[in-house]
């Protein structure tokens, strides 16, 4: 099996799919494994590493694409599925709720087998790269919370948990899956109140099982999560869809009845976002404000920890590869 790792060309992407011993694994099970030059330079995975452990190393992108089988971070441009020969397999991020048709279509003529990160399972039927980026990302929208809300950055000067004798901050988190429960877990360990809001009564059970009931749930309600907002100091948006984009549930009316200098952290953005004001931003211009609420909506999130990431991603990719190798 001809396996390619192309350079990742998406602004801002710094994960690469494999790390070089994962690559090392696939060759020594006999399979035949290339990566373009510097594919894996912004995770700090370099091309001799890859080559000491016997990947063949490209010097163009045609040549990565010319593979059976590609693995990708983001999801391949239109000029990148150009490149893909017919009949070929993709395991890729597709990012369904942003994509349009005529990018699928695109695939089709191209007979491309294509396989979302999104929607791989497991034997237990859930998503380990997704809830492996999960993590990440929850883990990530703390210290970025902090971060926006110091007055070096513009914030309203307050730190992330409080101080003795200084009320502690308000964190609100939207949805109760595996970002919500890793961000939670990261702003109770700084003293953080912490408030979750979900439709799914289940999931609310179970997060408040997970973090020892240390949290205040409910089901969004109107009412209830506006209230909270008013008196929020940061909100994290991390609400997954089923399938499509993710539901918009914060108003812009209720962002307008934030306190000012608050901080948005939409992680569902590159569902589409659960925020009704949020837009997407990029690692070089991350934050904007409006009603004097400071927005912060990158979609790739994890890529703040590339190296980190990868060793994630590539620890899920390498058995499946294997599997499909044998099959």
């Amino acid at each position: 099996m001809q396996i390619s790792i192309p350079n990742e060309i998406a602004y801002q992407e710094n994960r690469v799919a494999l790390t070089p011993s994962a690559t090392g694994i696939l060759l020594a099970n006999g399979q035949e494994v290339c990566i373009e030059q510097g594919a894996g330079k912004q995770a700090y995975f370099m091309d001799d590493q890859y080559s000491e452990a016997g990947t063949k190393i490209v010097y163009s992108a045609k040549e990565a694409f010319e593979a059976d089988l590609i693995v990708k971070v983001e999801p391949p441009t239109l000029e990148e599925i150009a490149m893909i020969k017919p009949g070929a397999t993709l395991i890729s991020a597709l990012q369904m709720g942003n994509t349009s048709s005529a990018y699928f279509e695109a695939l089709n003529k191209k007979k491309v087998t294509a396989i979302a990160y999104e929607m791989i399972e497991d034997k237990a039927k859930g998503l380990p790269i997704v809830n492996a980026m999960s993590e990440l990302a929850g883990n990530l929208a703390i210290p970025i919370a902090a971060e926006y809300m110091s007055s070096v950055n513009g914030g309203k000067g307050i730190i992330l948990g409080g101080i003795t004798g200084v009320p502690s901050t308000r964190v609100i988190i939207i949805g109760a899956g595996t970002v919500a429960q890793f961000a939670a877990r990261a702003a109770l360990g700084r003293g953080a109140e912490v408030r979750i809001f979900d439709n799914e009564v289940y999931k609310l059970r179970r997060i408040k099982h997970k973090l020892n009931n240390q949290v205040f749930t409910s089901v969004i309600d109107s009412s209830t999560l506006e209230q909270s907002l008013r008196s929020a100091d940061v909100v994290i948006g991390a609400l997954r869809p089923e399938k499509g984009r993710a539901r918009c549930v914060v108003t812009e009316e209720m962002v307008a009845s934030m306190k000012s200098g608050a901080v948005i952290i939409d992680v569902s953005i590159d569902q589409g976002g659960c925020i009704e004001t949020s837009e997407t931003t990029s690692h070089n211009n991350p934050t904007f404000r409006k009603y004097d609420v400071i927005h912060y909506c990158v979609p790739n999130i994890a890529s703040r920890a590339a190296r980190t990431a990868t060793t994630a991603l590539s620890n899920i990719l390498t058995p499946i590869l294997l599997k499909v190798a044998d099959a």
